[in-house]
């Protein structure tokens, strides 16, 4: 069953609803692509999505295998390249806690690595994941 979400134009402000939930998010052009850059892009919408994307799947899956996943963050940088404009790079650094059990790492990395968004993204748009227990 898909997933239905609507966009609605004003200016150059879209408002993106999610269908089932009824959450909203807006998305305006960056500053140096004739926008204010008051909100997220919607290339950078793509970048939050694999950072979002990589630590929930680490949480699902570390679930199911009892790998000890505590929790983290993560930082993606976007870079634009062009012409045609596109993504270029989303560099990601994910911090894990220092206490993420060292027998689970490998497969966390692999995990976070292999979540659906990272799947999804070009062979053009580099995506490397760095990570670093703190």
């Amino acid at each position: 069953m898909g997933v239905e979400m609507t966009v609605k134009l004003e200016g150059l402000t879209a408002q993106l609803t999610h269908g089932p939930s009824g959450a909203v998010i807006r998305t305006v052009p960056p500053k140096d692509n004739g926008g204010d850059g008051s909100s997220f892009s919607p290339t950078d919408m793509i970048g939050a999505s694999l950072a979002s994307c990589a630590l929930t799947t680490m949480a699902l899956i570390s679930a199911k295998e009892n790998l000890g996943f505590l929790g983290g963050t993560a930082r993606v940088v976007k870079e634009m390249v062009g012409p045609p404009r596109r993504i270029g790079s989303l560099a990601m650094v994910i911090t894990l806690p220092a206490a993420t059990p060292v027998a689970s790492r490998a497969r966390l990395e692999e995990i976070a690595r292999g979540c659906p968004v990272a799947r999804s993204l070009s062979a053009d748009v580099s995506a490397p994941m760095t990570f670093e227990y703190a």
